[in-house]
This record gives structure tokens, sequence and C-alpha cells, in this order.
């Protein structure tokens, strides 16, 4: 995602979204075929590196397009984030348990969006970044990174990303014990968050950018320390809160990023993804720990908590500063 983010402004967003295109159809291809851990592992990289060419080029492309409402549209663009999750989640419990088919069947349904994919991409035009069209040199874009609100918006990016992606991602062993399907509580969550992002123009109008972000720390404490309380159907209940919370948090940071610090252009939203997901890959081996140190999923989401707590504090104060900087 990094390295795409550097290489859009040179190469243009459309070549960019072409080669996601080739690394997932790659990725799903060998993900099937695989025969062992290298091979696996091989396919998974494809597929992430998909992803992250993806991230890196569609995002500057939406704020590029929406130069007059980011965070609105940036939230738009992710909604089908979540509603592939929802709709994965979906697939998987039909396909895999209760017609118990082989997983390479679910692997193969990927093919569909892909190519459809790859259809709508062919004869489009793409604009230059919003970065080239202000005439910012890339020097400049380099130093923006470096500035102390990026630096503060990255770490907070780091608990951001940990909080949804890495509760999602575990969501299936976190709850093992509440006695309900994880992966329809999976599928509940990323309904609301697609849902949720639809409406986050009508949001950001009464709260602001930053103010989203508080307002998603809130509600994602609330959430997961009900969650590590709940058993049965009321876990669908502090799910919704959970899902509530998180719902925002990856596209307004991108939103707020665009917004704020403009001149750091395609490489500034990479980088932020980047450094996310960097979190997230420390983060779920320790999530790991925590559960083969015989702690309980409701123990773990106890501590997974603690990271949107703290984000409380950090928007808070990002509020303060904002209103201080606009008066």
């Amino acid at each position: 995602m990094i390295i795409g983010g550097a290489l859009v402004d040179h190469f243009g967003m459309k070549r960019i979204v072409w080669a996601a295109f080739i690394f997932h159809l790659a990725g799903i291809t060998i993900t099937m075929l695989a025969f062992d851990f290298w091979s696996l592992f091989f396919g998974s990289l494809a597929i992430g590196i998909g992803n992250g060419m993806v991230e890196a080029a569609c995002n500057p492309l939406v704020a590029t397009m929406y130069s007059e409402s980011k965070t609105k549209m940036l939230n738009r663009f992710h909604i089908w984030f979540p509603g592939g999750i929802v709709i994965g989640s979906l697939l998987g419990y039909l396909l895999i348990e209760n017609l118990n088919l082989p997983w390479q069947i679910l692997v193969a349904c990927m093919y569909i969006p892909t190519i459809l994919y790859g259809i709508l991409l062919v004869g489009q035009k793409f604009p230059k970044t919003e970065r080239v069209q202000m005439g910012i040199s890339t020097i400049g874009m380099w130093k923006a990174l470096v500035t102390p609100l990026f630096i503060f918006m990255a770490f907070c990016m780091i608990l951001t990303a940990t909080t949804e992606i890495g509760t999602n991602q575990r969501i299936s062993s976190l709850l093992e014990e509440t006695g309900v399907s994880a992966i329809l509580v999976l599928a509940f969550i990323n309904g609301i968050m697609a849902i949720g992002r639809g409406f986050a123009g009508q949001v950001v109008k009464k709260l602001t950018t930053a103010g989203m972000l508080l307002f998603s720390a809130v509600f994602a404490t609330i959430g997961l320390i009900w969650l590590s309380y709940s058993n049965g159907n009321t876990t669908f209940l502090a799910a919704g809160v959970f899902a509530i919370g998180v719902c925002y948090f990856w596209p307004t940071m991108l939103g707020f990023v665009s917004e704020k610090i403009p001149e750091s252009g395609a490489l500034g939203l990479s980088v932020l993804g980047g450094i996310g997901n960097f979190g997230i890959s420390i983060a779920l081996p320790i999530i790991g720990i925590f559960m083969d140190m015989d702690s309980s999923g409701a123990d773990t989401l106890r501590y997974i908590a603690v990271l949107p707590a703290i984000l409380i504090g950090a928007f808070l104060f990002l509020n303060i500063y904002i209103r201080k900087s606009n008066s």
C-alpha cells in the first residue's frame, strides 16, 4: 500500500488499479491451487498486494474527484469493504457451515467481483491526483508526512485500525464462548458498518470530521466492553454498538488527513493506511498470545477496549486543537 502510494503520481492511478486487478486474479488462482504453506502464503500475498494497490489508487481518486466532500465520499467508497465482508460471511455460512462444500469453492467466488471490476476499468479515464493539480512538489509531499499533525494521526491510525480490523479478524475466537455463530455476528457488524458509512454525509455535517472520530471512539469502547460481558442474542446488540463506533474510523481518518493535510497527497493516504495495517499485523499475534495464555475471549475484548479508550482522549484533544486553529 505504501509503495503503491509512492508510485501513484508517477504511473497514474489507472495503472495502479490495473496492477491490483492482475494481482487479485493471480492471487485467487494461486490460493485455489495451493498445496502447501508457501503456495498458500504467496497466494495470500498476491491478494494482499492487490488490496494495497486498490487503497493506494482509489483513495486519492475519490479525494480528487470529490475535493469538497472528501469525508462523505470516502465513507461511501468504503461502504463496500464491510459490504464485501457481509457477502463473504454469508457465503461462508451457506457454503461451508451448511453445505460442507470445499473451501476452494468459496475462494472461487472472488473471481466474480474481480472480473466485474476489470470490465468496469476498460476505457475509463483517470484524473491527475489532487496534489499534482495543486502544484505541490514531491518534496512538499514528503515534508507533509513529518508534520506533528500527520504523525499524531498516524499514531491514532494504529489504534483505530487495530480496534476495527483486529477485532473483526479475530471475531470467531473472541466470541466462541457466547453461544452464537461468530460468522453471523461478523456479517451483522459489517452490515451496520456499511449502512453507517452510507449516512456519513449527514453525520459529518452535524459533528465535523474530528467530531466523528471522537463519536466513533466512544461507541467502540462501549461496544467492546459490552461484548465482553454478552451472551446469546445480547451479543448482537453489543456488536451493533461496536459497529456504529468502528464504521467511521478508517475512511474518516483518511478524510481528515486529506482535508487538513492535502499536500501529503496520495502518499499521505497510503502511508496512513499502511501504518494502520502494520499496527494490525502486530496486534493480531498479541491477541493470539493472550488467547494462548488461557485468557478468555471476554478478557481479550476488555484488553482491546483500552485502545479506543485511549482514542477518546486523543480525539478530544484533536477537536480542541482544530477549534483553536479555526478561531
